[in-house]
């Protein structure tokens, strides 16, 4: 928009200029809207800072001398380069000091897990890391500007060799946009600039200070659009209590407890208490009421809690003045180059230096050695002087890399007398032997300048890399249904009557408990059903003969009717499923014709299919006027099927005879060992088919077992679990352990005895340090174990039979014992077939061993390789897995 201008005489005769406030508002906001943008909210890609923060690193530098700053000292020389207020910088200050990167600290600096607060800033010291220093800062390689009162320069930005955006992460909302980087892990990011250095692909995924669990199947490398879902890892105690171990990135102690009370206080969850022993780790204890599942519990507290959070990153940074919507792969290849090209400003700037070091070196030695310094005794004026020491340089001018300036002879003038009389040749021609190696390898790093940033970012790794390795676990989460895991926190009544449903009708018929998120599903009379979200009175149609809590995609669900048609007069029978249906639309389940009827119903959970009696009426045409029908004889088909015509003749009555089984056969459940769940989707391995009495047997690393339901919300932890399988309680265990009480490994076979399901039985010995090491559910596991009788000799292989070594027992027994002599490794063979008769493998095992003592190990894929014994007698430490030969 164009501003008119336009001068106006007014009454005193002064003349005033008129702009139209529409023009001020559209420049004024621009330049504010730039400003915020610019200066205040969003980082630069080149040094990884916002404005406050580089001015808050330059005065540090300006002030570094090796000891703690009070932040208030600090606060107060960064305002010489910053334009606002105190508070501001001490919360940048604080911010930068908790991600424990850039920043030695010393003082309450507050907690990032709690949420505490900082101390004062009178109160607490800061002061440059040695990280900091090192990467960060170059007064050669940095670009000045003046600050915002002209009265001192303050960097542009800073020459950071670092990719330091990725790795301490940025959140800034400007005006029209925002910024959200996400912390990634130290060592990666120099791992993967390296990679990126040596052409090879890389990833990155966000780590964070507080641990946890990471989902970053959504991440899309950190461009607007993507999502990472973040959980704390909640471990169970034991059946009554989960705690707490690590929270998610962003959330705190106090708001993650909050938000658990919010959640038992509305019925979601039940706890009886959440106690927080947070001290130098996060605890945080939740104490289960009574019959409340743990597993069930751990879903609802990711799912109504701050126990998992999401984040959508949106990448925005400052690149030539502009704002920029980059991924973090194309940030970190900007920075890596950018590292490159400091370094290689650096080491120009270094081989420069080293060039005039060497000329002036020359310069000197020629103007004593060759006595050019007595000419000047003669000359009466100071520009005679230059004259004659110019001329008395002439023959070597040839040898230098540059012409001699006129500098380069001042410079010789100020050599004092007493350097000349103690001038050492010797000791000049050393040191200008070294400069020339300096200079020689300078020059070689900047023709290899890939190899030297390569070599500068594995320097990094090895000085700053310990104690920063990932604590935030990279896992793929399961969709936790709400649904499913919120406790029952009200009652279902109904009125069929008068067709009202709801949790407010307390004197109406109880159906069962259900949650105040919960949808339920109405079946009429007319043949009609509807799906509708639970209220505390909902009207749904009048004469209703069936309500429930619905759940979606239920499989098992089947639902057995009969109808009379209202057209035809006719009774049809039919069985369906309802899976999926919008909410309060309402299905006619009939062929739709008037005075259609329900005139049997049921509802089964896991597709019985009952025997009913069907009694037709005396006035009817029919031969036989009772008789039997089975519904299992019937195909379970789709909600709008018509059905099957179960009599033509007018029925007079219908009544349940005889229960049936299932239809549905079992079911068939797989385990995703990436998340540790069961599921019904076939992702992960394929456990088997399953009926209600069935179980899972789960042999954990601890060296115990548990029988476990196949509940789907059940919980395993991947990283304990050696073996989980589909429980058959005539499979013989196999199992290697060691004994830390006596130092000694065992093995043994057993059967499950015990039928009590969710809890752990400890088969190994409960010493301390005790290990299991080895498990197998074959029925014939072969071992190889190589030994060595001493170092010089060859190391020999044998092969072992287990159930050649030792009987099956109790799973209480200890087995049998196992030596340490000189096993270099061992791992299980494929086992022999089942089918194969004792007797013949028995005979082919023997044709392979030789008088060897017998020995044995189990089912684990992996080779395990014993390191050699320092000493003849030593025992080595169990965490070796080492095993031995029978005594």
């Amino acid at each position: 928009m164009e501003e008119s201008q336009e001068l106006n005489p007014i009454e005193d005769g002064e003349l005033h200029e008129k702009v139209p406030i529409s023009g001020l508002y559209e420049n004024w906001f621009l330049e504010y809207a730039s400003y915020v943008i610019l200066e205040r909210a969003v980082p630069a890609v080149e040094d990884g800072l916002k404005p406050v923060q580089r001015r808050i690193m330059h005065a540090l530098n300006e002030m570094d001398d090796g000891r703690f700053n009070k932040v208030a000292n600090v606060i107060g020389s960064t305002m010489q380069y910053h334009p606002h207020g105190d508070a501001s910088i001490n919360d940048a200050i604080v911010n930068l000091g908790q991600k424990e990167l850039l920043l030695d600290t010393q003082g309450n600096w507050g907690d990032v897990r709690t949420g505490d607060s900082a101390a004062a800033p009178r109160y607490i010291e800061v002061r440059l890391s040695k990280f900091a220093r090192e990467v960060v800062f170059n007064g050669d390689t940095t670009l000045w500007q003046l600050s915002y009162d002209g009265r001192k320069r303050e960097p542009i930005t800073l020459p950071v060799k670092f990719p330091l955006l990725l790795a301490q992460g940025v959140e800034g909302i400007a005006v029209g946009l925002s910024t959200k980087i996400l912390p990634h892990n130290f060592c990666e990011l120099i791992e993967a600039s390296i990679d990126y250095l040596k052409g090879k692909s890389f990833e990155l995924y966000p780590d964070f200070q507080n641990g946890g669990f990471v989902d970053v199947t959504n991440y899309n490398d950190g461009h607007r659009g993507g999502k990472v879902r973040v959980r704390a890892r909640i471990e169970e105690e034991d059946k009554k209590m989960l705690v707490i171990r690590d929270i998610p990135y962003g959330a705190t102690t106090s708001s993650i407890i909050d938000s658990i009370i919010k959640a038992n206080d509305s019925g979601k969850i039940k706890i009886k208490k959440v106690v927080d022993n947070t001290a130098a780790e996060v605890e945080i204890q939740i104490h289960l009421a009574p019959g409340v599942s743990p597993d069930i519990t751990m879903d609802a507290l990711y799912a109504f809690t701050e126990c998992e959070v999401s984040y959508s990153p949106n990448a925005c940074i400052i690149m030539e003045e502009k704002p920029h919507f980059l991924g973090v792969s194309e940030i970190l290849r900007y920075n890596t180059d950018k590292t490159v090209d400091l370094l290689r400003q650096e080491l120009t700037i270094q081989k420069n230096n080293l060039l005039e070091k060497i000329l002036y070196g020359s310069l000197e030695k020629i103007f004593i050695e060759n006595r050019i310094y007595r000419n000047i005794e003669e000359c009466e004026t100071f520009d005679a002087v230059i004259d004659t020491i110019d001329k008395g340089l002439e023959p070597f001018k040839e040898q230098f890399y540059r012409e001699i300036t006129k500098d380069d002879i001042l410079a010789l003038t100020e050599i004092r007398i007493k350097r000349i009389s103690k001038y050492d040749g010797f000791k000049a021609d050393e040191l200008m032997k070294k400069w020339n190696e300096e200079l020689l390898a300078t020059e070689d790093n900047l023709a290899n300048i890939i190899r030297y940033t390569v070599d500068y970012f594995r320097d990094l790794l090895k000085k700053y890399g310990k104690g920063r390795e990932r604590k935030t676990i990279i896992r793929t989460f399961n969709q936790i249904s709400a649904t499913i895991v919120a406790a029952n926190n009200q009652k279902l009544y109904v009125n069929r009557t008068d067709g009202f449903i709801g949790y407010g009708l307390k004197k109406d018929e109880y159906v069962m408990d259900c949650s105040d998120i919960d949808d339920i599903i109405v079946f009429k009379r007319d043949g009609t059903c509807v799906v509708t979200k639970i209220q505390e009175k909902v009207f749904v149609g009048k004469d209703i003969i069936y309500c429930a809590v619905f759940l979606k995609n239920d499989e098992r669900k089947v639902y057995n009717m009969v109808y009379l048609d209202g057209k035809s007069g006719a009774s049809f029978v039919k069985r369906f499923q309802i899976t999926a249906v919008t909410r309060d639309r309402e299905y006619d389940l009939t062929q739709g014709t008037p005075r259609s009827k329900v005139t049997y119903f049921t509802a089964n959970d896991n597709g019985e299919a009952e025997v009913i009696t069907v009694n037709l009426t005396a006035q009817c045409k029919a031969k036989v006027k009772q008789f039997d029908f089975n519904f299992a004889d019937l195909l379970i088909k789709n909600r709008n099927a018509n059905g099957n015509i179960l009599t033509r003749y007018p029925v007079r009555k219908i009544s349940f005879k005889q229960a049936g089984g299932s239809t549905l056969g079992g079911v068939d459940i797989w385990y995703d060992p990436t998340i540790g769940r069961l599921n019904r989707d076939e992702r992960g391995n394929y456990l088997g088919n399953f009926d209600s009495q069935d179980s899972i047997l789960v042999i954990y690393k601890e060296g115990s077992y548990e029988l476990t339901n196949f509940d789907l919300t059940n919980h395993f932890e991947p990283n304990d679990i050696l073996l989980l399988h589909k429980f058959e309680p005539h499979r013989i265990i196999t199992a290697v352990y060691f004994d830390n009480g006596q130092k000694i490994y065992y093995i043994k076979r057993f059967q499950i005895e015990t039928t009590t399901l969710e809890k752990k039985f400890l088969f190994i010995s409960d010493i301390k340090g005790s290990k299991l090491l080895l498990a197998s559910l074959d029925k014939h596991p072969r071992l190889e174990i190589s030994t060595q009788k001493n170092a010089k000799s060859d190391v020999e292989k044998t092969e072992y039979l287990a159930e050649e070594v030792v009987d099956v027992r109790g799973w209480k027994a200890m087995g049998n014992k196992l030596s340490m002599d000189k096993i270099k490794e061992f791992h299980w063979l494929s086992p022999l077939p089942e089918e194969e008769s004792e007797t013949d493998s028995a005979q082919s095992i023997t044709e392979q061993t030789t008088d060897k003592t017998e020995e044995v190990v189990e089912n684990l894929p992996n080779t395990i390789e014993v390191p050699a014994k320092k000493e003849e007698q030593e025992w080595i430490a169990p965490e070796k897995n080492q095993l031995g030969l029978f005594e």
